[in-house]
This record gives structure tokens, C-alpha cells and sequence, in this order.
């Protein structure tokens, strides 16, 4: 899952062998220009390079996004796929020989349970025949009884429609919000701005509803493709039934409302149980001459139990995986320590980020940057993040680096992923990869996030760009401003 409302990119570098000459966004501001920082040594340069070119050849990180998927399967956060998980990884770092911590604390367990819609009254029906509506629960959905729920159906297009028919017009009724993925604006590379237009009426949508009375809330499915496919994903609790129907389905409850009268039986049986343990893996490899100050690569292990959490995210924590075998692989003792994460409940509530910068509070000052993979594995174009006037030099050697895979674009700013957005708020410097997003949304929470998704080539050159950054900011000479 991708953060829910992302930052807007603040600016834009395009960064080749001519870089340097470019002219920084603080000049560009009228301001003056920083002092030059130092110079990256010969060695360190070098050790980029190899470390880039390590990760192309290698076959690591889609032999662990295979295992996490294939083997163990969808793991949402309570599950035993979660579970299996969180020891898999934990005993992978530790076959590497890294230093491992379960760091646990309390996760949401939310069940799925039967899934079924139908309309048994609309325009022009045939007798004694009803039509199937594709549907899929939210997150946190409220079941129906066991027998299900019988209501008219109310299509809007926004919470100002929702509220403009008011409680007698929505009162004891089915929402329907029929909000469209801009999927223009995501063939244009805007993907996460298509899915902040449209995903904040899955999240809030059904609380909306409920306020005016609304017995159950749909939501049309937040993503790119529509072949009959519903998305799941975090709705906020509201007490009542939530679910998504496919687009197709969204245009036809649409067009026979318009109609007349639309009459809809719905079946959802999730279960809320008692919340579980479960960890954050976090294994660590320690500084050769900074071992108190540390470099954060990560992604998130849990998802959501419709496919195996493909692309969403086992392909972000086997490029942390990825990042620590290359380091031992390649003897590089990193200045600074090296820690791998895997998070857990980034879906559905985001507990292991939230604890992490809780139990981590005092050592943040030391924590020199943090990077989140959490858009896929298409093709890398380059990184964002936390690229200051003082540094962006510094970052330019980096993107020189990566040119050779076309990954040397740097980005001030934009979105570098929710499990270490409250590291990023204490002011810790916070990266994220650019990657090439324009299908991402097409398999995102669906069944269809799977292996076959995930082409080695390109989940190789990810983990380069991840592993490039990571070991950048383990030896710069100084480390980054908070």
C-alpha cells in the first residue's frame, strides 16, 4: 500500500555525467550557494559501482519474493502467513549473519469471511431472476447478519453529493460511491495522484455514510484495470458493512439508478478478533566506526489476503533482504550500521512504524536516513527524498552511479512510504524509490498480485537502486541534517 496522501513533489533533478553543472533549486530561490560538501573518496565510488553491478547479476531478491509469496502466501497482519513470515525473515538475516530483533506489539486480526452481492429488483429485470455485483470487503467492514441485508441503492460521486441528499434521501439505504481512478492521469506517470483522487472515499466513505444513516457503503474500486476485478484494502470503522464493487459493476448500479428503483441483497461476513502479537524484523549490520548511527532500508511484510502481496510488498523487503546479502557478499563493511527491516501491519493501521518511532524515540537523532520501498517493481527511474541544497551534490555522485540502469533522477520531497513517515516527522532524512507506477494500480490490493507480476530484471534493478543508496549513505563523510 502506498502512503494514503502522499507529499506533492517539490522539485525535480535530472541528474547525468553533466549534473554538477546544473543549477540547485536554493539558487534557483535567490539564495546563496551552499559550500561544496566533500568530495566522495575513489574507494567509496567504486564500491558503488560494484555493488550496482552485484544486484544486476544476482537472482537473491526474487528468490525471497518468491518464498514470502508462493511458499508462504497472502499475510495479513494476524494471520499464520504473517506469522511464517516474520520467522522466515528473521531466519534469513540470521543465516547472513546479522544481528536479529523481533520487536513485537499488538496487531489488528480482521478476518475476511463470505462475499456476495446481488440485485433483486431493477429496471427491466426478468422475472424471478436477480444480477451479480463483483464485491470484495474492506478493512475493518462490519458484517451483515448471517443471512445478509436487503436495501435500495444511492449512487453519489462525492461526500458533497452524499450530503446535499441528506438523511431522508440516504437514511436505511445502500451508498454507492462512484468515484472514478483517473486512469489518463495514471498513463501519464501520475498514478499516486489518480489514487489520492479517488482512494480518500474507500477510506472515509462508509463513516460518511453511516453519519446520515446508511445501512451499508460501497465504494467503487480504487485502481487501473477493470476486468471484473474488485480492490480491497483500509477502510476507517463505521459499524456497518463496507466493501468495494468492480468498475464495471459501479457503472451499471449507476446507470439503473438513473433508471429507477435498484434494490440490492448484500453478504459480507468478516470477523474483528481479539488482535494478536506480531513483530517488526529488524536485523542489523553493525558499523565498522559509527555502529550507534544507522541506515534504515525496509518494506513492509504483511498484506493483504486477496492474492499473495506481490508487488504490495514482499517486492520491498526482499530489496532490504537484498541490500544486507550484497553487503556480506561483497565484504563491504558499511562506516555505519546497516538495519534491514521488515514491517509489519502496514495495511491495516500501521502499528509496527508507529511503535518503531515510539520505542525508538531517543536513538532517532542518530538514525542518519531511511528508506522505503513500497510502489511496485517495475523499472526504477531514479529516488526521492530528503535532498537538502547542502547535499543534492552529494546525491548527484549517487544518481551518476545509477545512470548506467536509467535510475538518475532525484526528487526533493514527494512520497517515501507510510512505515517511515513518523521517522521522516522527527526529522529523520526519509527516501523512497521512483519507479515506473503507470500499471502498479492495475494489480494493487486485488487477487491478481502475484509473482507473475513481478518481472527479475527489473525487481534486480530496484534492489540496486536501494542497495546503491543505502551504502551511499552508510559512508558519506558526514551524515545528513535532520
Amino acid at each position: 500500500m502506498r502512503k494514503l496522501m502522499g507529499k506533492r513533489s517539490k522539485n525535480l533533478i535530472c541528474c547525468g555525467l553533466v549534473a554538477a553543472a546544473m543549477i540547485s533549486p536554493f539558487e534557483r530561490a535567490g539564495g546563496q550557494q551552499p559550500q561544496a560538501p566533500p568530495a566522495w573518496p575513489l574507494e567509496l565510488v567504486t564500491n558503488m559501482e560494484k555493488v550496482r553491478d552485484a544486484a544486476l547479476g544476482s537472482d537473491y531478491a526474487w528468490r525471497q519474493v518468491a518464498q514470502l509469496t508462493e511458499n508462504i502466501g497472502p499475510r495479513l497482519s494476524g494471520s499464520p502467513q504473517a506469522e511464517q513470515a516474520v520467522n522466515y525473515v528473521a531466519g534469513e538475516m540470521q543465516r547472513l549473519g546479522l544481528e536479529v530483533k523481533l520487536e513485537k506489539f499488538m496487531v489488528p486480526h480482521w478476518v475476511r469471511g463470505e462475499e456476495h452481492g446481488e440485485l433483486t429488483i431493477f429496471p427491466g429485470e426478468a422475472r424471478g431472476t436477480t444480477q451479480k455485483i463483483v464485491v470484495t470487503a474492506l478493512g475493518n467492514s462490519a458484517a451483515t447478519p448471517s443471512e445478509g441485508l436487503t436495501a435500495e441503492v444511492v449512487v453519489v460521486t462525492s461526500f458533497d453529493e452524499l450530503a446535499a441528499l441528506g438523511r431522508e434521501k440516504i437514511g436505511g439505504r445502500i451508498v454507492l460511491f462512484n468515484k472514478q481512478f483517473d486512469k489518463r492521469m495514471a498513463a501519464q506517470g501520475k498514478a499516486d495522484a489518480a489514487y489520492e483522487g479517488a482512494v480518500v472515499y474507500r477510506v472515509r466513505g462508509a463513516q460518511a455514510a453511516k453519519a446520515l444513516g446508511a445501512v451499508a457503503a460501497l465504494v467503487r474500486s480504487v485502481g487501473g484495470a477493470d476486468y471484473r476485478l474488485p480492490h480491497t484494502g483500509a477502510a476507517m470503522a463505521a459499524g456497518i458493512p463496507a466493501a468495494a464493487v468492480t468498475a464495471e459493476d459501479a457503472d451499471l448500479l449507476t446507470d439503473l439508478t438513473r433508471q429507477g428503483r435498484v434494490v440490492m441483497h448484500l453478504v459480507l461476513t468478516p470477523q474483528t478478533m481479539p488482535d494478536a502479537v506480531s513483530y517488526n524484523v529488524i536485523a542489523d549490520l553493525k558499523g565498522s566506526e559509527h555502529p550507534e548511527q544507522v541506515v534504515i532500508v525496509s518494506g513492509h511484510l504483511d498484506s493483504w489476503d486477496l492474492g499473495t502481496g506481490a508487488i504490495d510488498d514482499g517486492v520491498g523487503v526482499a530489496m532490504a533482504m537484498q541490500t544486507a546479502n550484497l553487503f556480506q557478499q561483497l565484504g563491504l563493511r558499511p562506516k555505519r550500521t546497516l538495519r534491514i527491516i521488515a514491517w509489519m501491519d502496514e495495511e491495516n493501521g500501521q502499528r509496527g512504524a508507529k511503535t518503531y518511532a515510539e520505542e525508538h524515540k531517543s536513538e532517532l537523532v542518530n538514525h542518519v536516513g531511511a528508506i522505503e520501498s513500497d510502489g511496485g517493481a517495475d523499472h526504477p527511474v531514479g529516488f526521492n527524498g530528503s535532498l537538502k541544497p547542502a547535499t543534492v551534490d552529494l546525491f548527484k555522485t549517487v544518481a551518476t552511479v545509477l545512470e548506467a540502469i536509467g535510475a538518475n533522477l532525484l526528487e526533493d520531497g514527494g512520497d517515501a512510504g507510510a512505515d517511515i513517515e513518523p521517522m521522516g516527522n522527527a526529522g529523520v532524512p526519509v527516501f523512497g524509490i521512483i519507479q515506473d507506477g503507470r500499471t502498479y494500480y492495475n494489480y494493487h490490493h486485488t487477487a491478481a498480485d502475484t509473482l507473475d507480476k513481478v518481472h527479475p530484471s527489473e525487481l534486480a534493478e530496484n534492489a540496486a537502486v536501494m542497495a546503491v543508496l543505502a551504502y551511499a549513505l552508510a559512508n558519506m563523510p558526514q551524515p545528513l541534517p535532520h
